[in-house]
Protein backbone atom coordinates (compact mmCIF):
# COMPACT_ATOMS: atom_id res chain seq x y z
CA UNK A 1 0.00 0.00 0.00
CA UNK A 2 0.86 3.54 -0.41
CA UNK A 3 1.14 6.94 1.66
CA UNK A 4 -1.21 8.75 -0.06
CA UNK A 5 -4.16 10.75 1.54
CA UNK A 6 -7.35 9.71 -0.90
CA UNK A 7 -5.78 6.55 -3.29
CA UNK A 8 -4.54 2.88 -2.09
CA UNK A 9 -2.00 2.06 -4.86
CA UNK A 10 -0.01 -1.41 -4.64
CA UNK A 11 1.95 -3.41 -7.57
CA UNK A 12 1.98 -7.55 -7.75
CA UNK A 13 2.84 -9.29 -10.84
CA UNK A 14 3.37 -6.17 -13.15
CA UNK A 15 0.16 -4.67 -12.49
CA UNK A 16 0.01 -1.45 -10.49
CA UNK A 17 -3.08 -0.99 -8.61
CA UNK A 18 -4.90 2.25 -7.92
CA UNK A 19 -7.66 2.69 -5.86
CA UNK A 20 -9.47 5.71 -4.91
CA UNK A 21 -10.31 5.52 -1.28
CA UNK A 22 -13.11 7.93 -0.48
CA UNK A 23 -15.97 5.85 -0.09
CA UNK A 24 -18.20 7.54 2.33
CA UNK A 25 -18.52 10.20 -0.36
CA UNK A 26 -18.40 7.26 -3.13
CA UNK A 27 -15.03 8.12 -3.99
CA UNK A 28 -16.18 11.53 -5.46
CA UNK A 29 -13.21 13.58 -7.47
CA UNK A 30 -11.59 16.70 -5.57
CA UNK A 31 -8.88 18.35 -5.73
CA UNK A 32 -6.37 15.78 -3.93
CA UNK A 33 -7.79 12.83 -5.52
CA UNK A 34 -7.03 14.77 -8.97
CA UNK A 35 -4.00 15.62 -7.76
CA UNK A 36 -2.66 12.46 -6.21
CA UNK A 37 -4.11 10.57 -9.59
CA UNK A 38 -1.39 12.19 -11.38
CA UNK A 39 1.36 11.39 -8.75
CA UNK A 40 0.58 7.94 -8.86
CA UNK A 41 0.63 7.48 -12.30
CA UNK A 42 3.72 9.44 -12.67
CA UNK A 43 5.58 7.56 -10.56
CA UNK A 44 4.91 4.23 -12.58
CA UNK A 45 5.55 5.98 -15.34
CA UNK A 46 9.08 4.38 -15.99
CA UNK A 47 8.81 1.88 -13.81
CA UNK A 48 9.63 -1.47 -15.20
CA UNK A 49 7.95 -3.23 -12.32
CA UNK A 50 4.02 -2.09 -13.47
CA UNK A 51 3.34 -2.82 -17.16
CA UNK A 52 -0.60 -2.43 -16.66
CA UNK A 53 -2.26 0.31 -14.65
CA UNK A 54 -5.71 -1.33 -13.11
CA UNK A 55 -7.90 1.86 -11.80
CA UNK A 56 -10.91 1.59 -9.29
CA UNK A 57 -12.94 2.50 -6.56
CA UNK A 58 -13.07 1.39 -2.89
CA UNK A 59 -16.16 -0.38 -1.44
CA UNK A 60 -19.19 -1.85 -3.80
CA UNK A 61 -20.86 1.41 -4.40
CA UNK A 62 -18.87 3.21 -6.47
CA UNK A 63 -16.12 3.29 -9.05
CA UNK A 64 -16.39 6.72 -9.03
CA UNK A 65 -19.43 9.03 -8.60
CA UNK A 66 -17.94 12.66 -9.87
CA UNK A 67 -17.01 15.44 -8.78
CA UNK A 68 -17.13 17.05 -5.36
CA UNK A 69 -19.73 18.98 -5.77
CA UNK A 70 -19.38 20.53 -2.45
CA UNK A 71 -15.75 21.29 -3.41
CA UNK A 72 -16.63 23.23 -6.80
CA UNK A 73 -20.09 25.09 -5.61
CA UNK A 74 -18.19 27.15 -3.97
CA UNK A 75 -16.10 28.60 -6.60
CA UNK A 76 -15.64 31.46 -9.19
CA UNK A 77 -15.75 30.96 -12.75
CA UNK A 78 -12.18 32.30 -12.53
CA UNK A 79 -11.05 30.21 -9.87
CA UNK A 80 -13.24 27.31 -12.03
CA UNK A 81 -11.08 27.84 -15.06
CA UNK A 82 -7.51 28.10 -12.92
CA UNK A 83 -8.30 24.73 -11.69
CA UNK A 84 -8.96 23.07 -15.05
CA UNK A 85 -5.30 24.68 -15.84
CA UNK A 86 -3.48 21.96 -13.60
CA UNK A 87 -2.82 18.44 -15.14
CA UNK A 88 -5.65 16.91 -15.79
CA UNK A 89 -6.08 12.94 -15.04
CA UNK A 90 -8.40 12.64 -17.90
CA UNK A 91 -5.55 13.66 -19.82
CA UNK A 92 -2.70 11.57 -18.14
CA UNK A 93 -4.46 8.74 -18.43
CA UNK A 94 -5.28 9.20 -21.92
CA UNK A 95 -1.97 10.02 -23.01
CA UNK A 96 -0.26 7.07 -20.41
CA UNK A 97 2.29 5.14 -22.15
CA UNK A 98 0.94 1.89 -20.59
CA UNK A 99 -2.36 0.23 -20.61
CA UNK A 100 -4.97 1.23 -18.26
CA UNK A 101 -7.84 -0.40 -17.07
CA UNK A 102 -11.05 0.89 -15.41
CA UNK A 103 -12.44 -1.61 -13.24
CA UNK A 104 -16.07 -0.05 -12.76
CA UNK A 105 -17.60 -0.84 -9.02
CA UNK A 106 -20.89 0.45 -8.66
CA UNK A 107 -21.46 4.25 -10.19
CA UNK A 108 -19.39 5.78 -12.85
CA UNK A 109 -20.93 9.44 -13.28
CA UNK A 110 -19.94 12.94 -14.32
CA UNK A 111 -15.83 13.14 -13.75
CA UNK A 112 -16.45 9.75 -12.87
CA UNK A 113 -17.55 8.48 -16.20
CA UNK A 114 -14.91 10.55 -17.81
CA UNK A 115 -11.95 8.30 -15.99
CA UNK A 116 -13.40 5.50 -17.45
CA UNK A 117 -13.52 6.98 -21.18
CA UNK A 118 -10.01 8.11 -20.95
CA UNK A 119 -8.82 4.71 -19.85
CA UNK A 120 -7.73 2.15 -22.49
CA UNK A 121 -10.27 -0.60 -21.48
CA UNK A 122 -13.38 -0.49 -19.77
CA UNK A 123 -14.72 -3.57 -17.44
CA UNK A 124 -17.87 -3.18 -15.64
CA UNK A 125 -19.81 -5.64 -12.94
CA UNK A 126 -23.35 -5.72 -13.26
CA UNK A 127 -24.32 -3.61 -11.23
CA UNK A 128 -22.70 -0.40 -12.20
CA UNK A 129 -24.37 2.40 -13.63
CA UNK A 130 -22.81 5.12 -15.83
CA UNK A 131 -23.80 8.58 -17.12
CA UNK A 132 -22.73 12.15 -17.75
CA UNK A 133 -25.58 13.85 -15.18
CA UNK A 134 -23.83 17.09 -15.25
CA UNK A 135 -26.81 18.95 -17.54
CA UNK A 136 -28.91 18.11 -13.83
CA UNK A 137 -26.61 20.65 -12.44
CA UNK A 138 -26.57 23.48 -15.02
CA UNK A 139 -23.47 22.26 -16.40
CA UNK A 140 -21.78 19.86 -19.40
CA UNK A 141 -18.88 17.44 -18.93
CA UNK A 142 -15.77 18.95 -18.44
CA UNK A 143 -13.48 15.99 -18.20
CA UNK A 144 -13.63 14.67 -21.92
CA UNK A 145 -17.61 13.73 -21.79
CA UNK A 146 -18.82 15.63 -24.78
CA UNK A 147 -15.09 14.67 -26.83
CA UNK A 148 -14.80 10.77 -25.79
CA UNK A 149 -18.12 9.79 -25.59
CA UNK A 150 -19.21 10.21 -29.14
CA UNK A 151 -16.01 8.58 -30.24
CA UNK A 152 -16.76 5.42 -28.25
CA UNK A 153 -21.34 5.42 -28.53
CA UNK A 154 -21.54 7.75 -31.49
CA UNK A 155 -22.84 11.24 -31.90
CA UNK A 156 -26.87 9.82 -31.39
CA UNK A 157 -25.94 8.04 -28.47
CA UNK A 158 -23.81 10.39 -26.50
CA UNK A 159 -26.37 13.56 -27.29
CA UNK A 160 -28.77 11.14 -25.32
CA UNK A 161 -26.42 10.23 -22.38
CA UNK A 162 -25.75 14.24 -22.25
CA UNK A 163 -28.65 16.03 -23.05
CA UNK A 164 -30.45 13.79 -20.80
CA UNK A 165 -28.53 13.10 -18.19
CA UNK A 166 -30.28 9.40 -17.24
CA UNK A 167 -27.91 6.82 -16.09
CA UNK A 168 -27.32 3.52 -18.00
CA UNK A 169 -27.07 0.00 -17.08
CA UNK A 170 -23.64 -1.72 -17.77
CA UNK A 171 -25.45 -4.32 -20.09
CA UNK A 172 -26.72 -1.08 -22.04
CA UNK A 173 -23.15 0.37 -21.84
CA UNK A 174 -21.82 -3.07 -22.99
CA UNK A 175 -24.30 -3.01 -25.84
CA UNK A 176 -23.55 0.37 -27.08
CA UNK A 177 -20.12 0.03 -26.58
CA UNK A 178 -19.22 2.37 -23.68
CA UNK A 179 -18.05 -0.43 -21.76
CA UNK A 180 -15.78 -3.66 -23.71
CA UNK A 181 -17.07 -6.30 -20.83
CA UNK A 182 -19.74 -6.19 -18.31
CA UNK A 183 -18.95 -9.71 -15.55
CA UNK A 184 -20.70 -10.33 -12.43
CA UNK A 185 -19.99 -8.64 -9.44
CA UNK A 186 -18.43 -11.47 -7.73
CA UNK A 187 -16.17 -12.14 -10.12
CA UNK A 188 -15.12 -8.66 -11.41
CA UNK A 189 -11.87 -8.06 -9.55
CA UNK A 190 -10.41 -11.32 -10.94
CA UNK A 191 -11.51 -11.26 -14.34
CA UNK A 192 -10.12 -7.92 -14.41
CA UNK A 193 -6.94 -8.78 -12.84
CA UNK A 194 -6.51 -12.26 -15.29
CA UNK A 195 -6.98 -9.42 -18.06
CA UNK A 196 -4.75 -7.17 -16.35
CA UNK A 197 -1.91 -9.90 -16.24
CA UNK A 198 -2.35 -11.32 -19.24
CA UNK A 199 -1.24 -7.71 -20.86
CA UNK A 200 1.63 -7.10 -18.26
CA UNK A 201 2.82 -10.59 -19.91
CA UNK A 202 3.41 -9.00 -23.42
CA UNK A 203 5.86 -7.00 -24.60
CA UNK A 204 5.43 -3.30 -23.17
CA UNK A 205 6.67 -1.69 -26.93
CA UNK A 206 4.07 -3.37 -28.34
CA UNK A 207 1.77 -2.57 -26.25
CA UNK A 208 2.67 1.51 -25.84
CA UNK A 209 3.11 1.35 -29.89
CA UNK A 210 -0.02 -0.08 -30.15
CA UNK A 211 -2.15 2.07 -27.60
CA UNK A 212 -0.55 4.72 -29.81
CA UNK A 213 -2.15 3.63 -33.29
CA UNK A 214 -5.32 2.54 -32.20
CA UNK A 215 -5.81 6.12 -30.72
CA UNK A 216 -4.13 7.87 -33.77
CA UNK A 217 -7.80 6.62 -35.58
CA UNK A 218 -9.81 8.71 -33.72
CA UNK A 219 -8.03 11.82 -34.58
CA UNK A 220 -6.49 11.39 -38.34
CA UNK A 221 -7.53 10.36 -41.67
CA UNK A 222 -7.42 7.06 -42.86
CA UNK A 223 -4.49 6.96 -44.94
CA UNK A 224 -2.26 9.38 -42.16
CA UNK A 225 -3.46 6.50 -39.92
CA UNK A 226 -2.35 3.83 -42.16
CA UNK A 227 0.78 5.42 -42.84
CA UNK A 228 1.48 6.17 -38.77
CA UNK A 229 0.81 2.58 -38.40
CA UNK A 230 3.38 1.54 -40.83
CA UNK A 231 6.19 3.34 -39.21
CA UNK A 232 5.17 2.22 -35.43
CA UNK A 233 5.24 -1.46 -36.86
CA UNK A 234 8.97 -1.27 -38.25
CA UNK A 235 9.87 0.41 -34.70
CA UNK A 236 8.30 -2.90 -33.16
CA UNK A 237 10.10 -4.83 -36.02
CA UNK A 238 13.26 -3.31 -34.68
CA UNK A 239 12.83 -4.06 -30.63
CA UNK A 240 14.97 -6.92 -29.00
CA UNK A 241 10.98 -7.83 -27.70
CA UNK A 242 10.17 -8.26 -31.61
CA UNK A 243 13.34 -11.18 -31.87
CA UNK A 244 12.55 -12.52 -28.47
CA UNK A 245 8.86 -13.11 -29.45
CA UNK A 246 9.33 -14.94 -32.81
CA UNK A 247 12.54 -16.75 -31.58
CA UNK A 248 10.16 -18.07 -28.88
CA UNK A 249 7.50 -18.96 -30.97
CA UNK A 250 9.82 -21.09 -33.07
CA UNK A 251 10.93 -22.41 -29.90
CA UNK A 252 7.47 -23.01 -29.04
CA UNK A 253 8.05 -21.36 -25.25
CA UNK A 254 6.89 -18.75 -23.45
CA UNK A 255 8.30 -15.18 -24.37
CA UNK A 256 10.15 -13.12 -21.53
CA UNK A 257 10.09 -9.50 -22.77
CA UNK A 258 12.28 -6.81 -21.17
CA UNK A 259 10.96 -4.08 -23.03
CA UNK A 260 13.92 -2.96 -25.09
Amino acid sequence: MSGYETLHTAVADRVGRIVVNRPEKRNALNATVRRELVEALDAWRTDDAVRVVVLSGAGDKAFIAGADIVEFARRTPIEQRNAMQDRRVFDELASYPKPTIAMINGFALGGGCEVALACDLRIAGRAARLGQPEIKLGLIPGGGGTQRLPRLVGTGRAMRLVLTGELIEAQEAERIGLVDLVVDDAELETRTLDIARTLAGYSPVALALAKTAVRSAMETPLAAGLALERELFITAFGSEDRVEGVQAFLEKRAPDFRGR
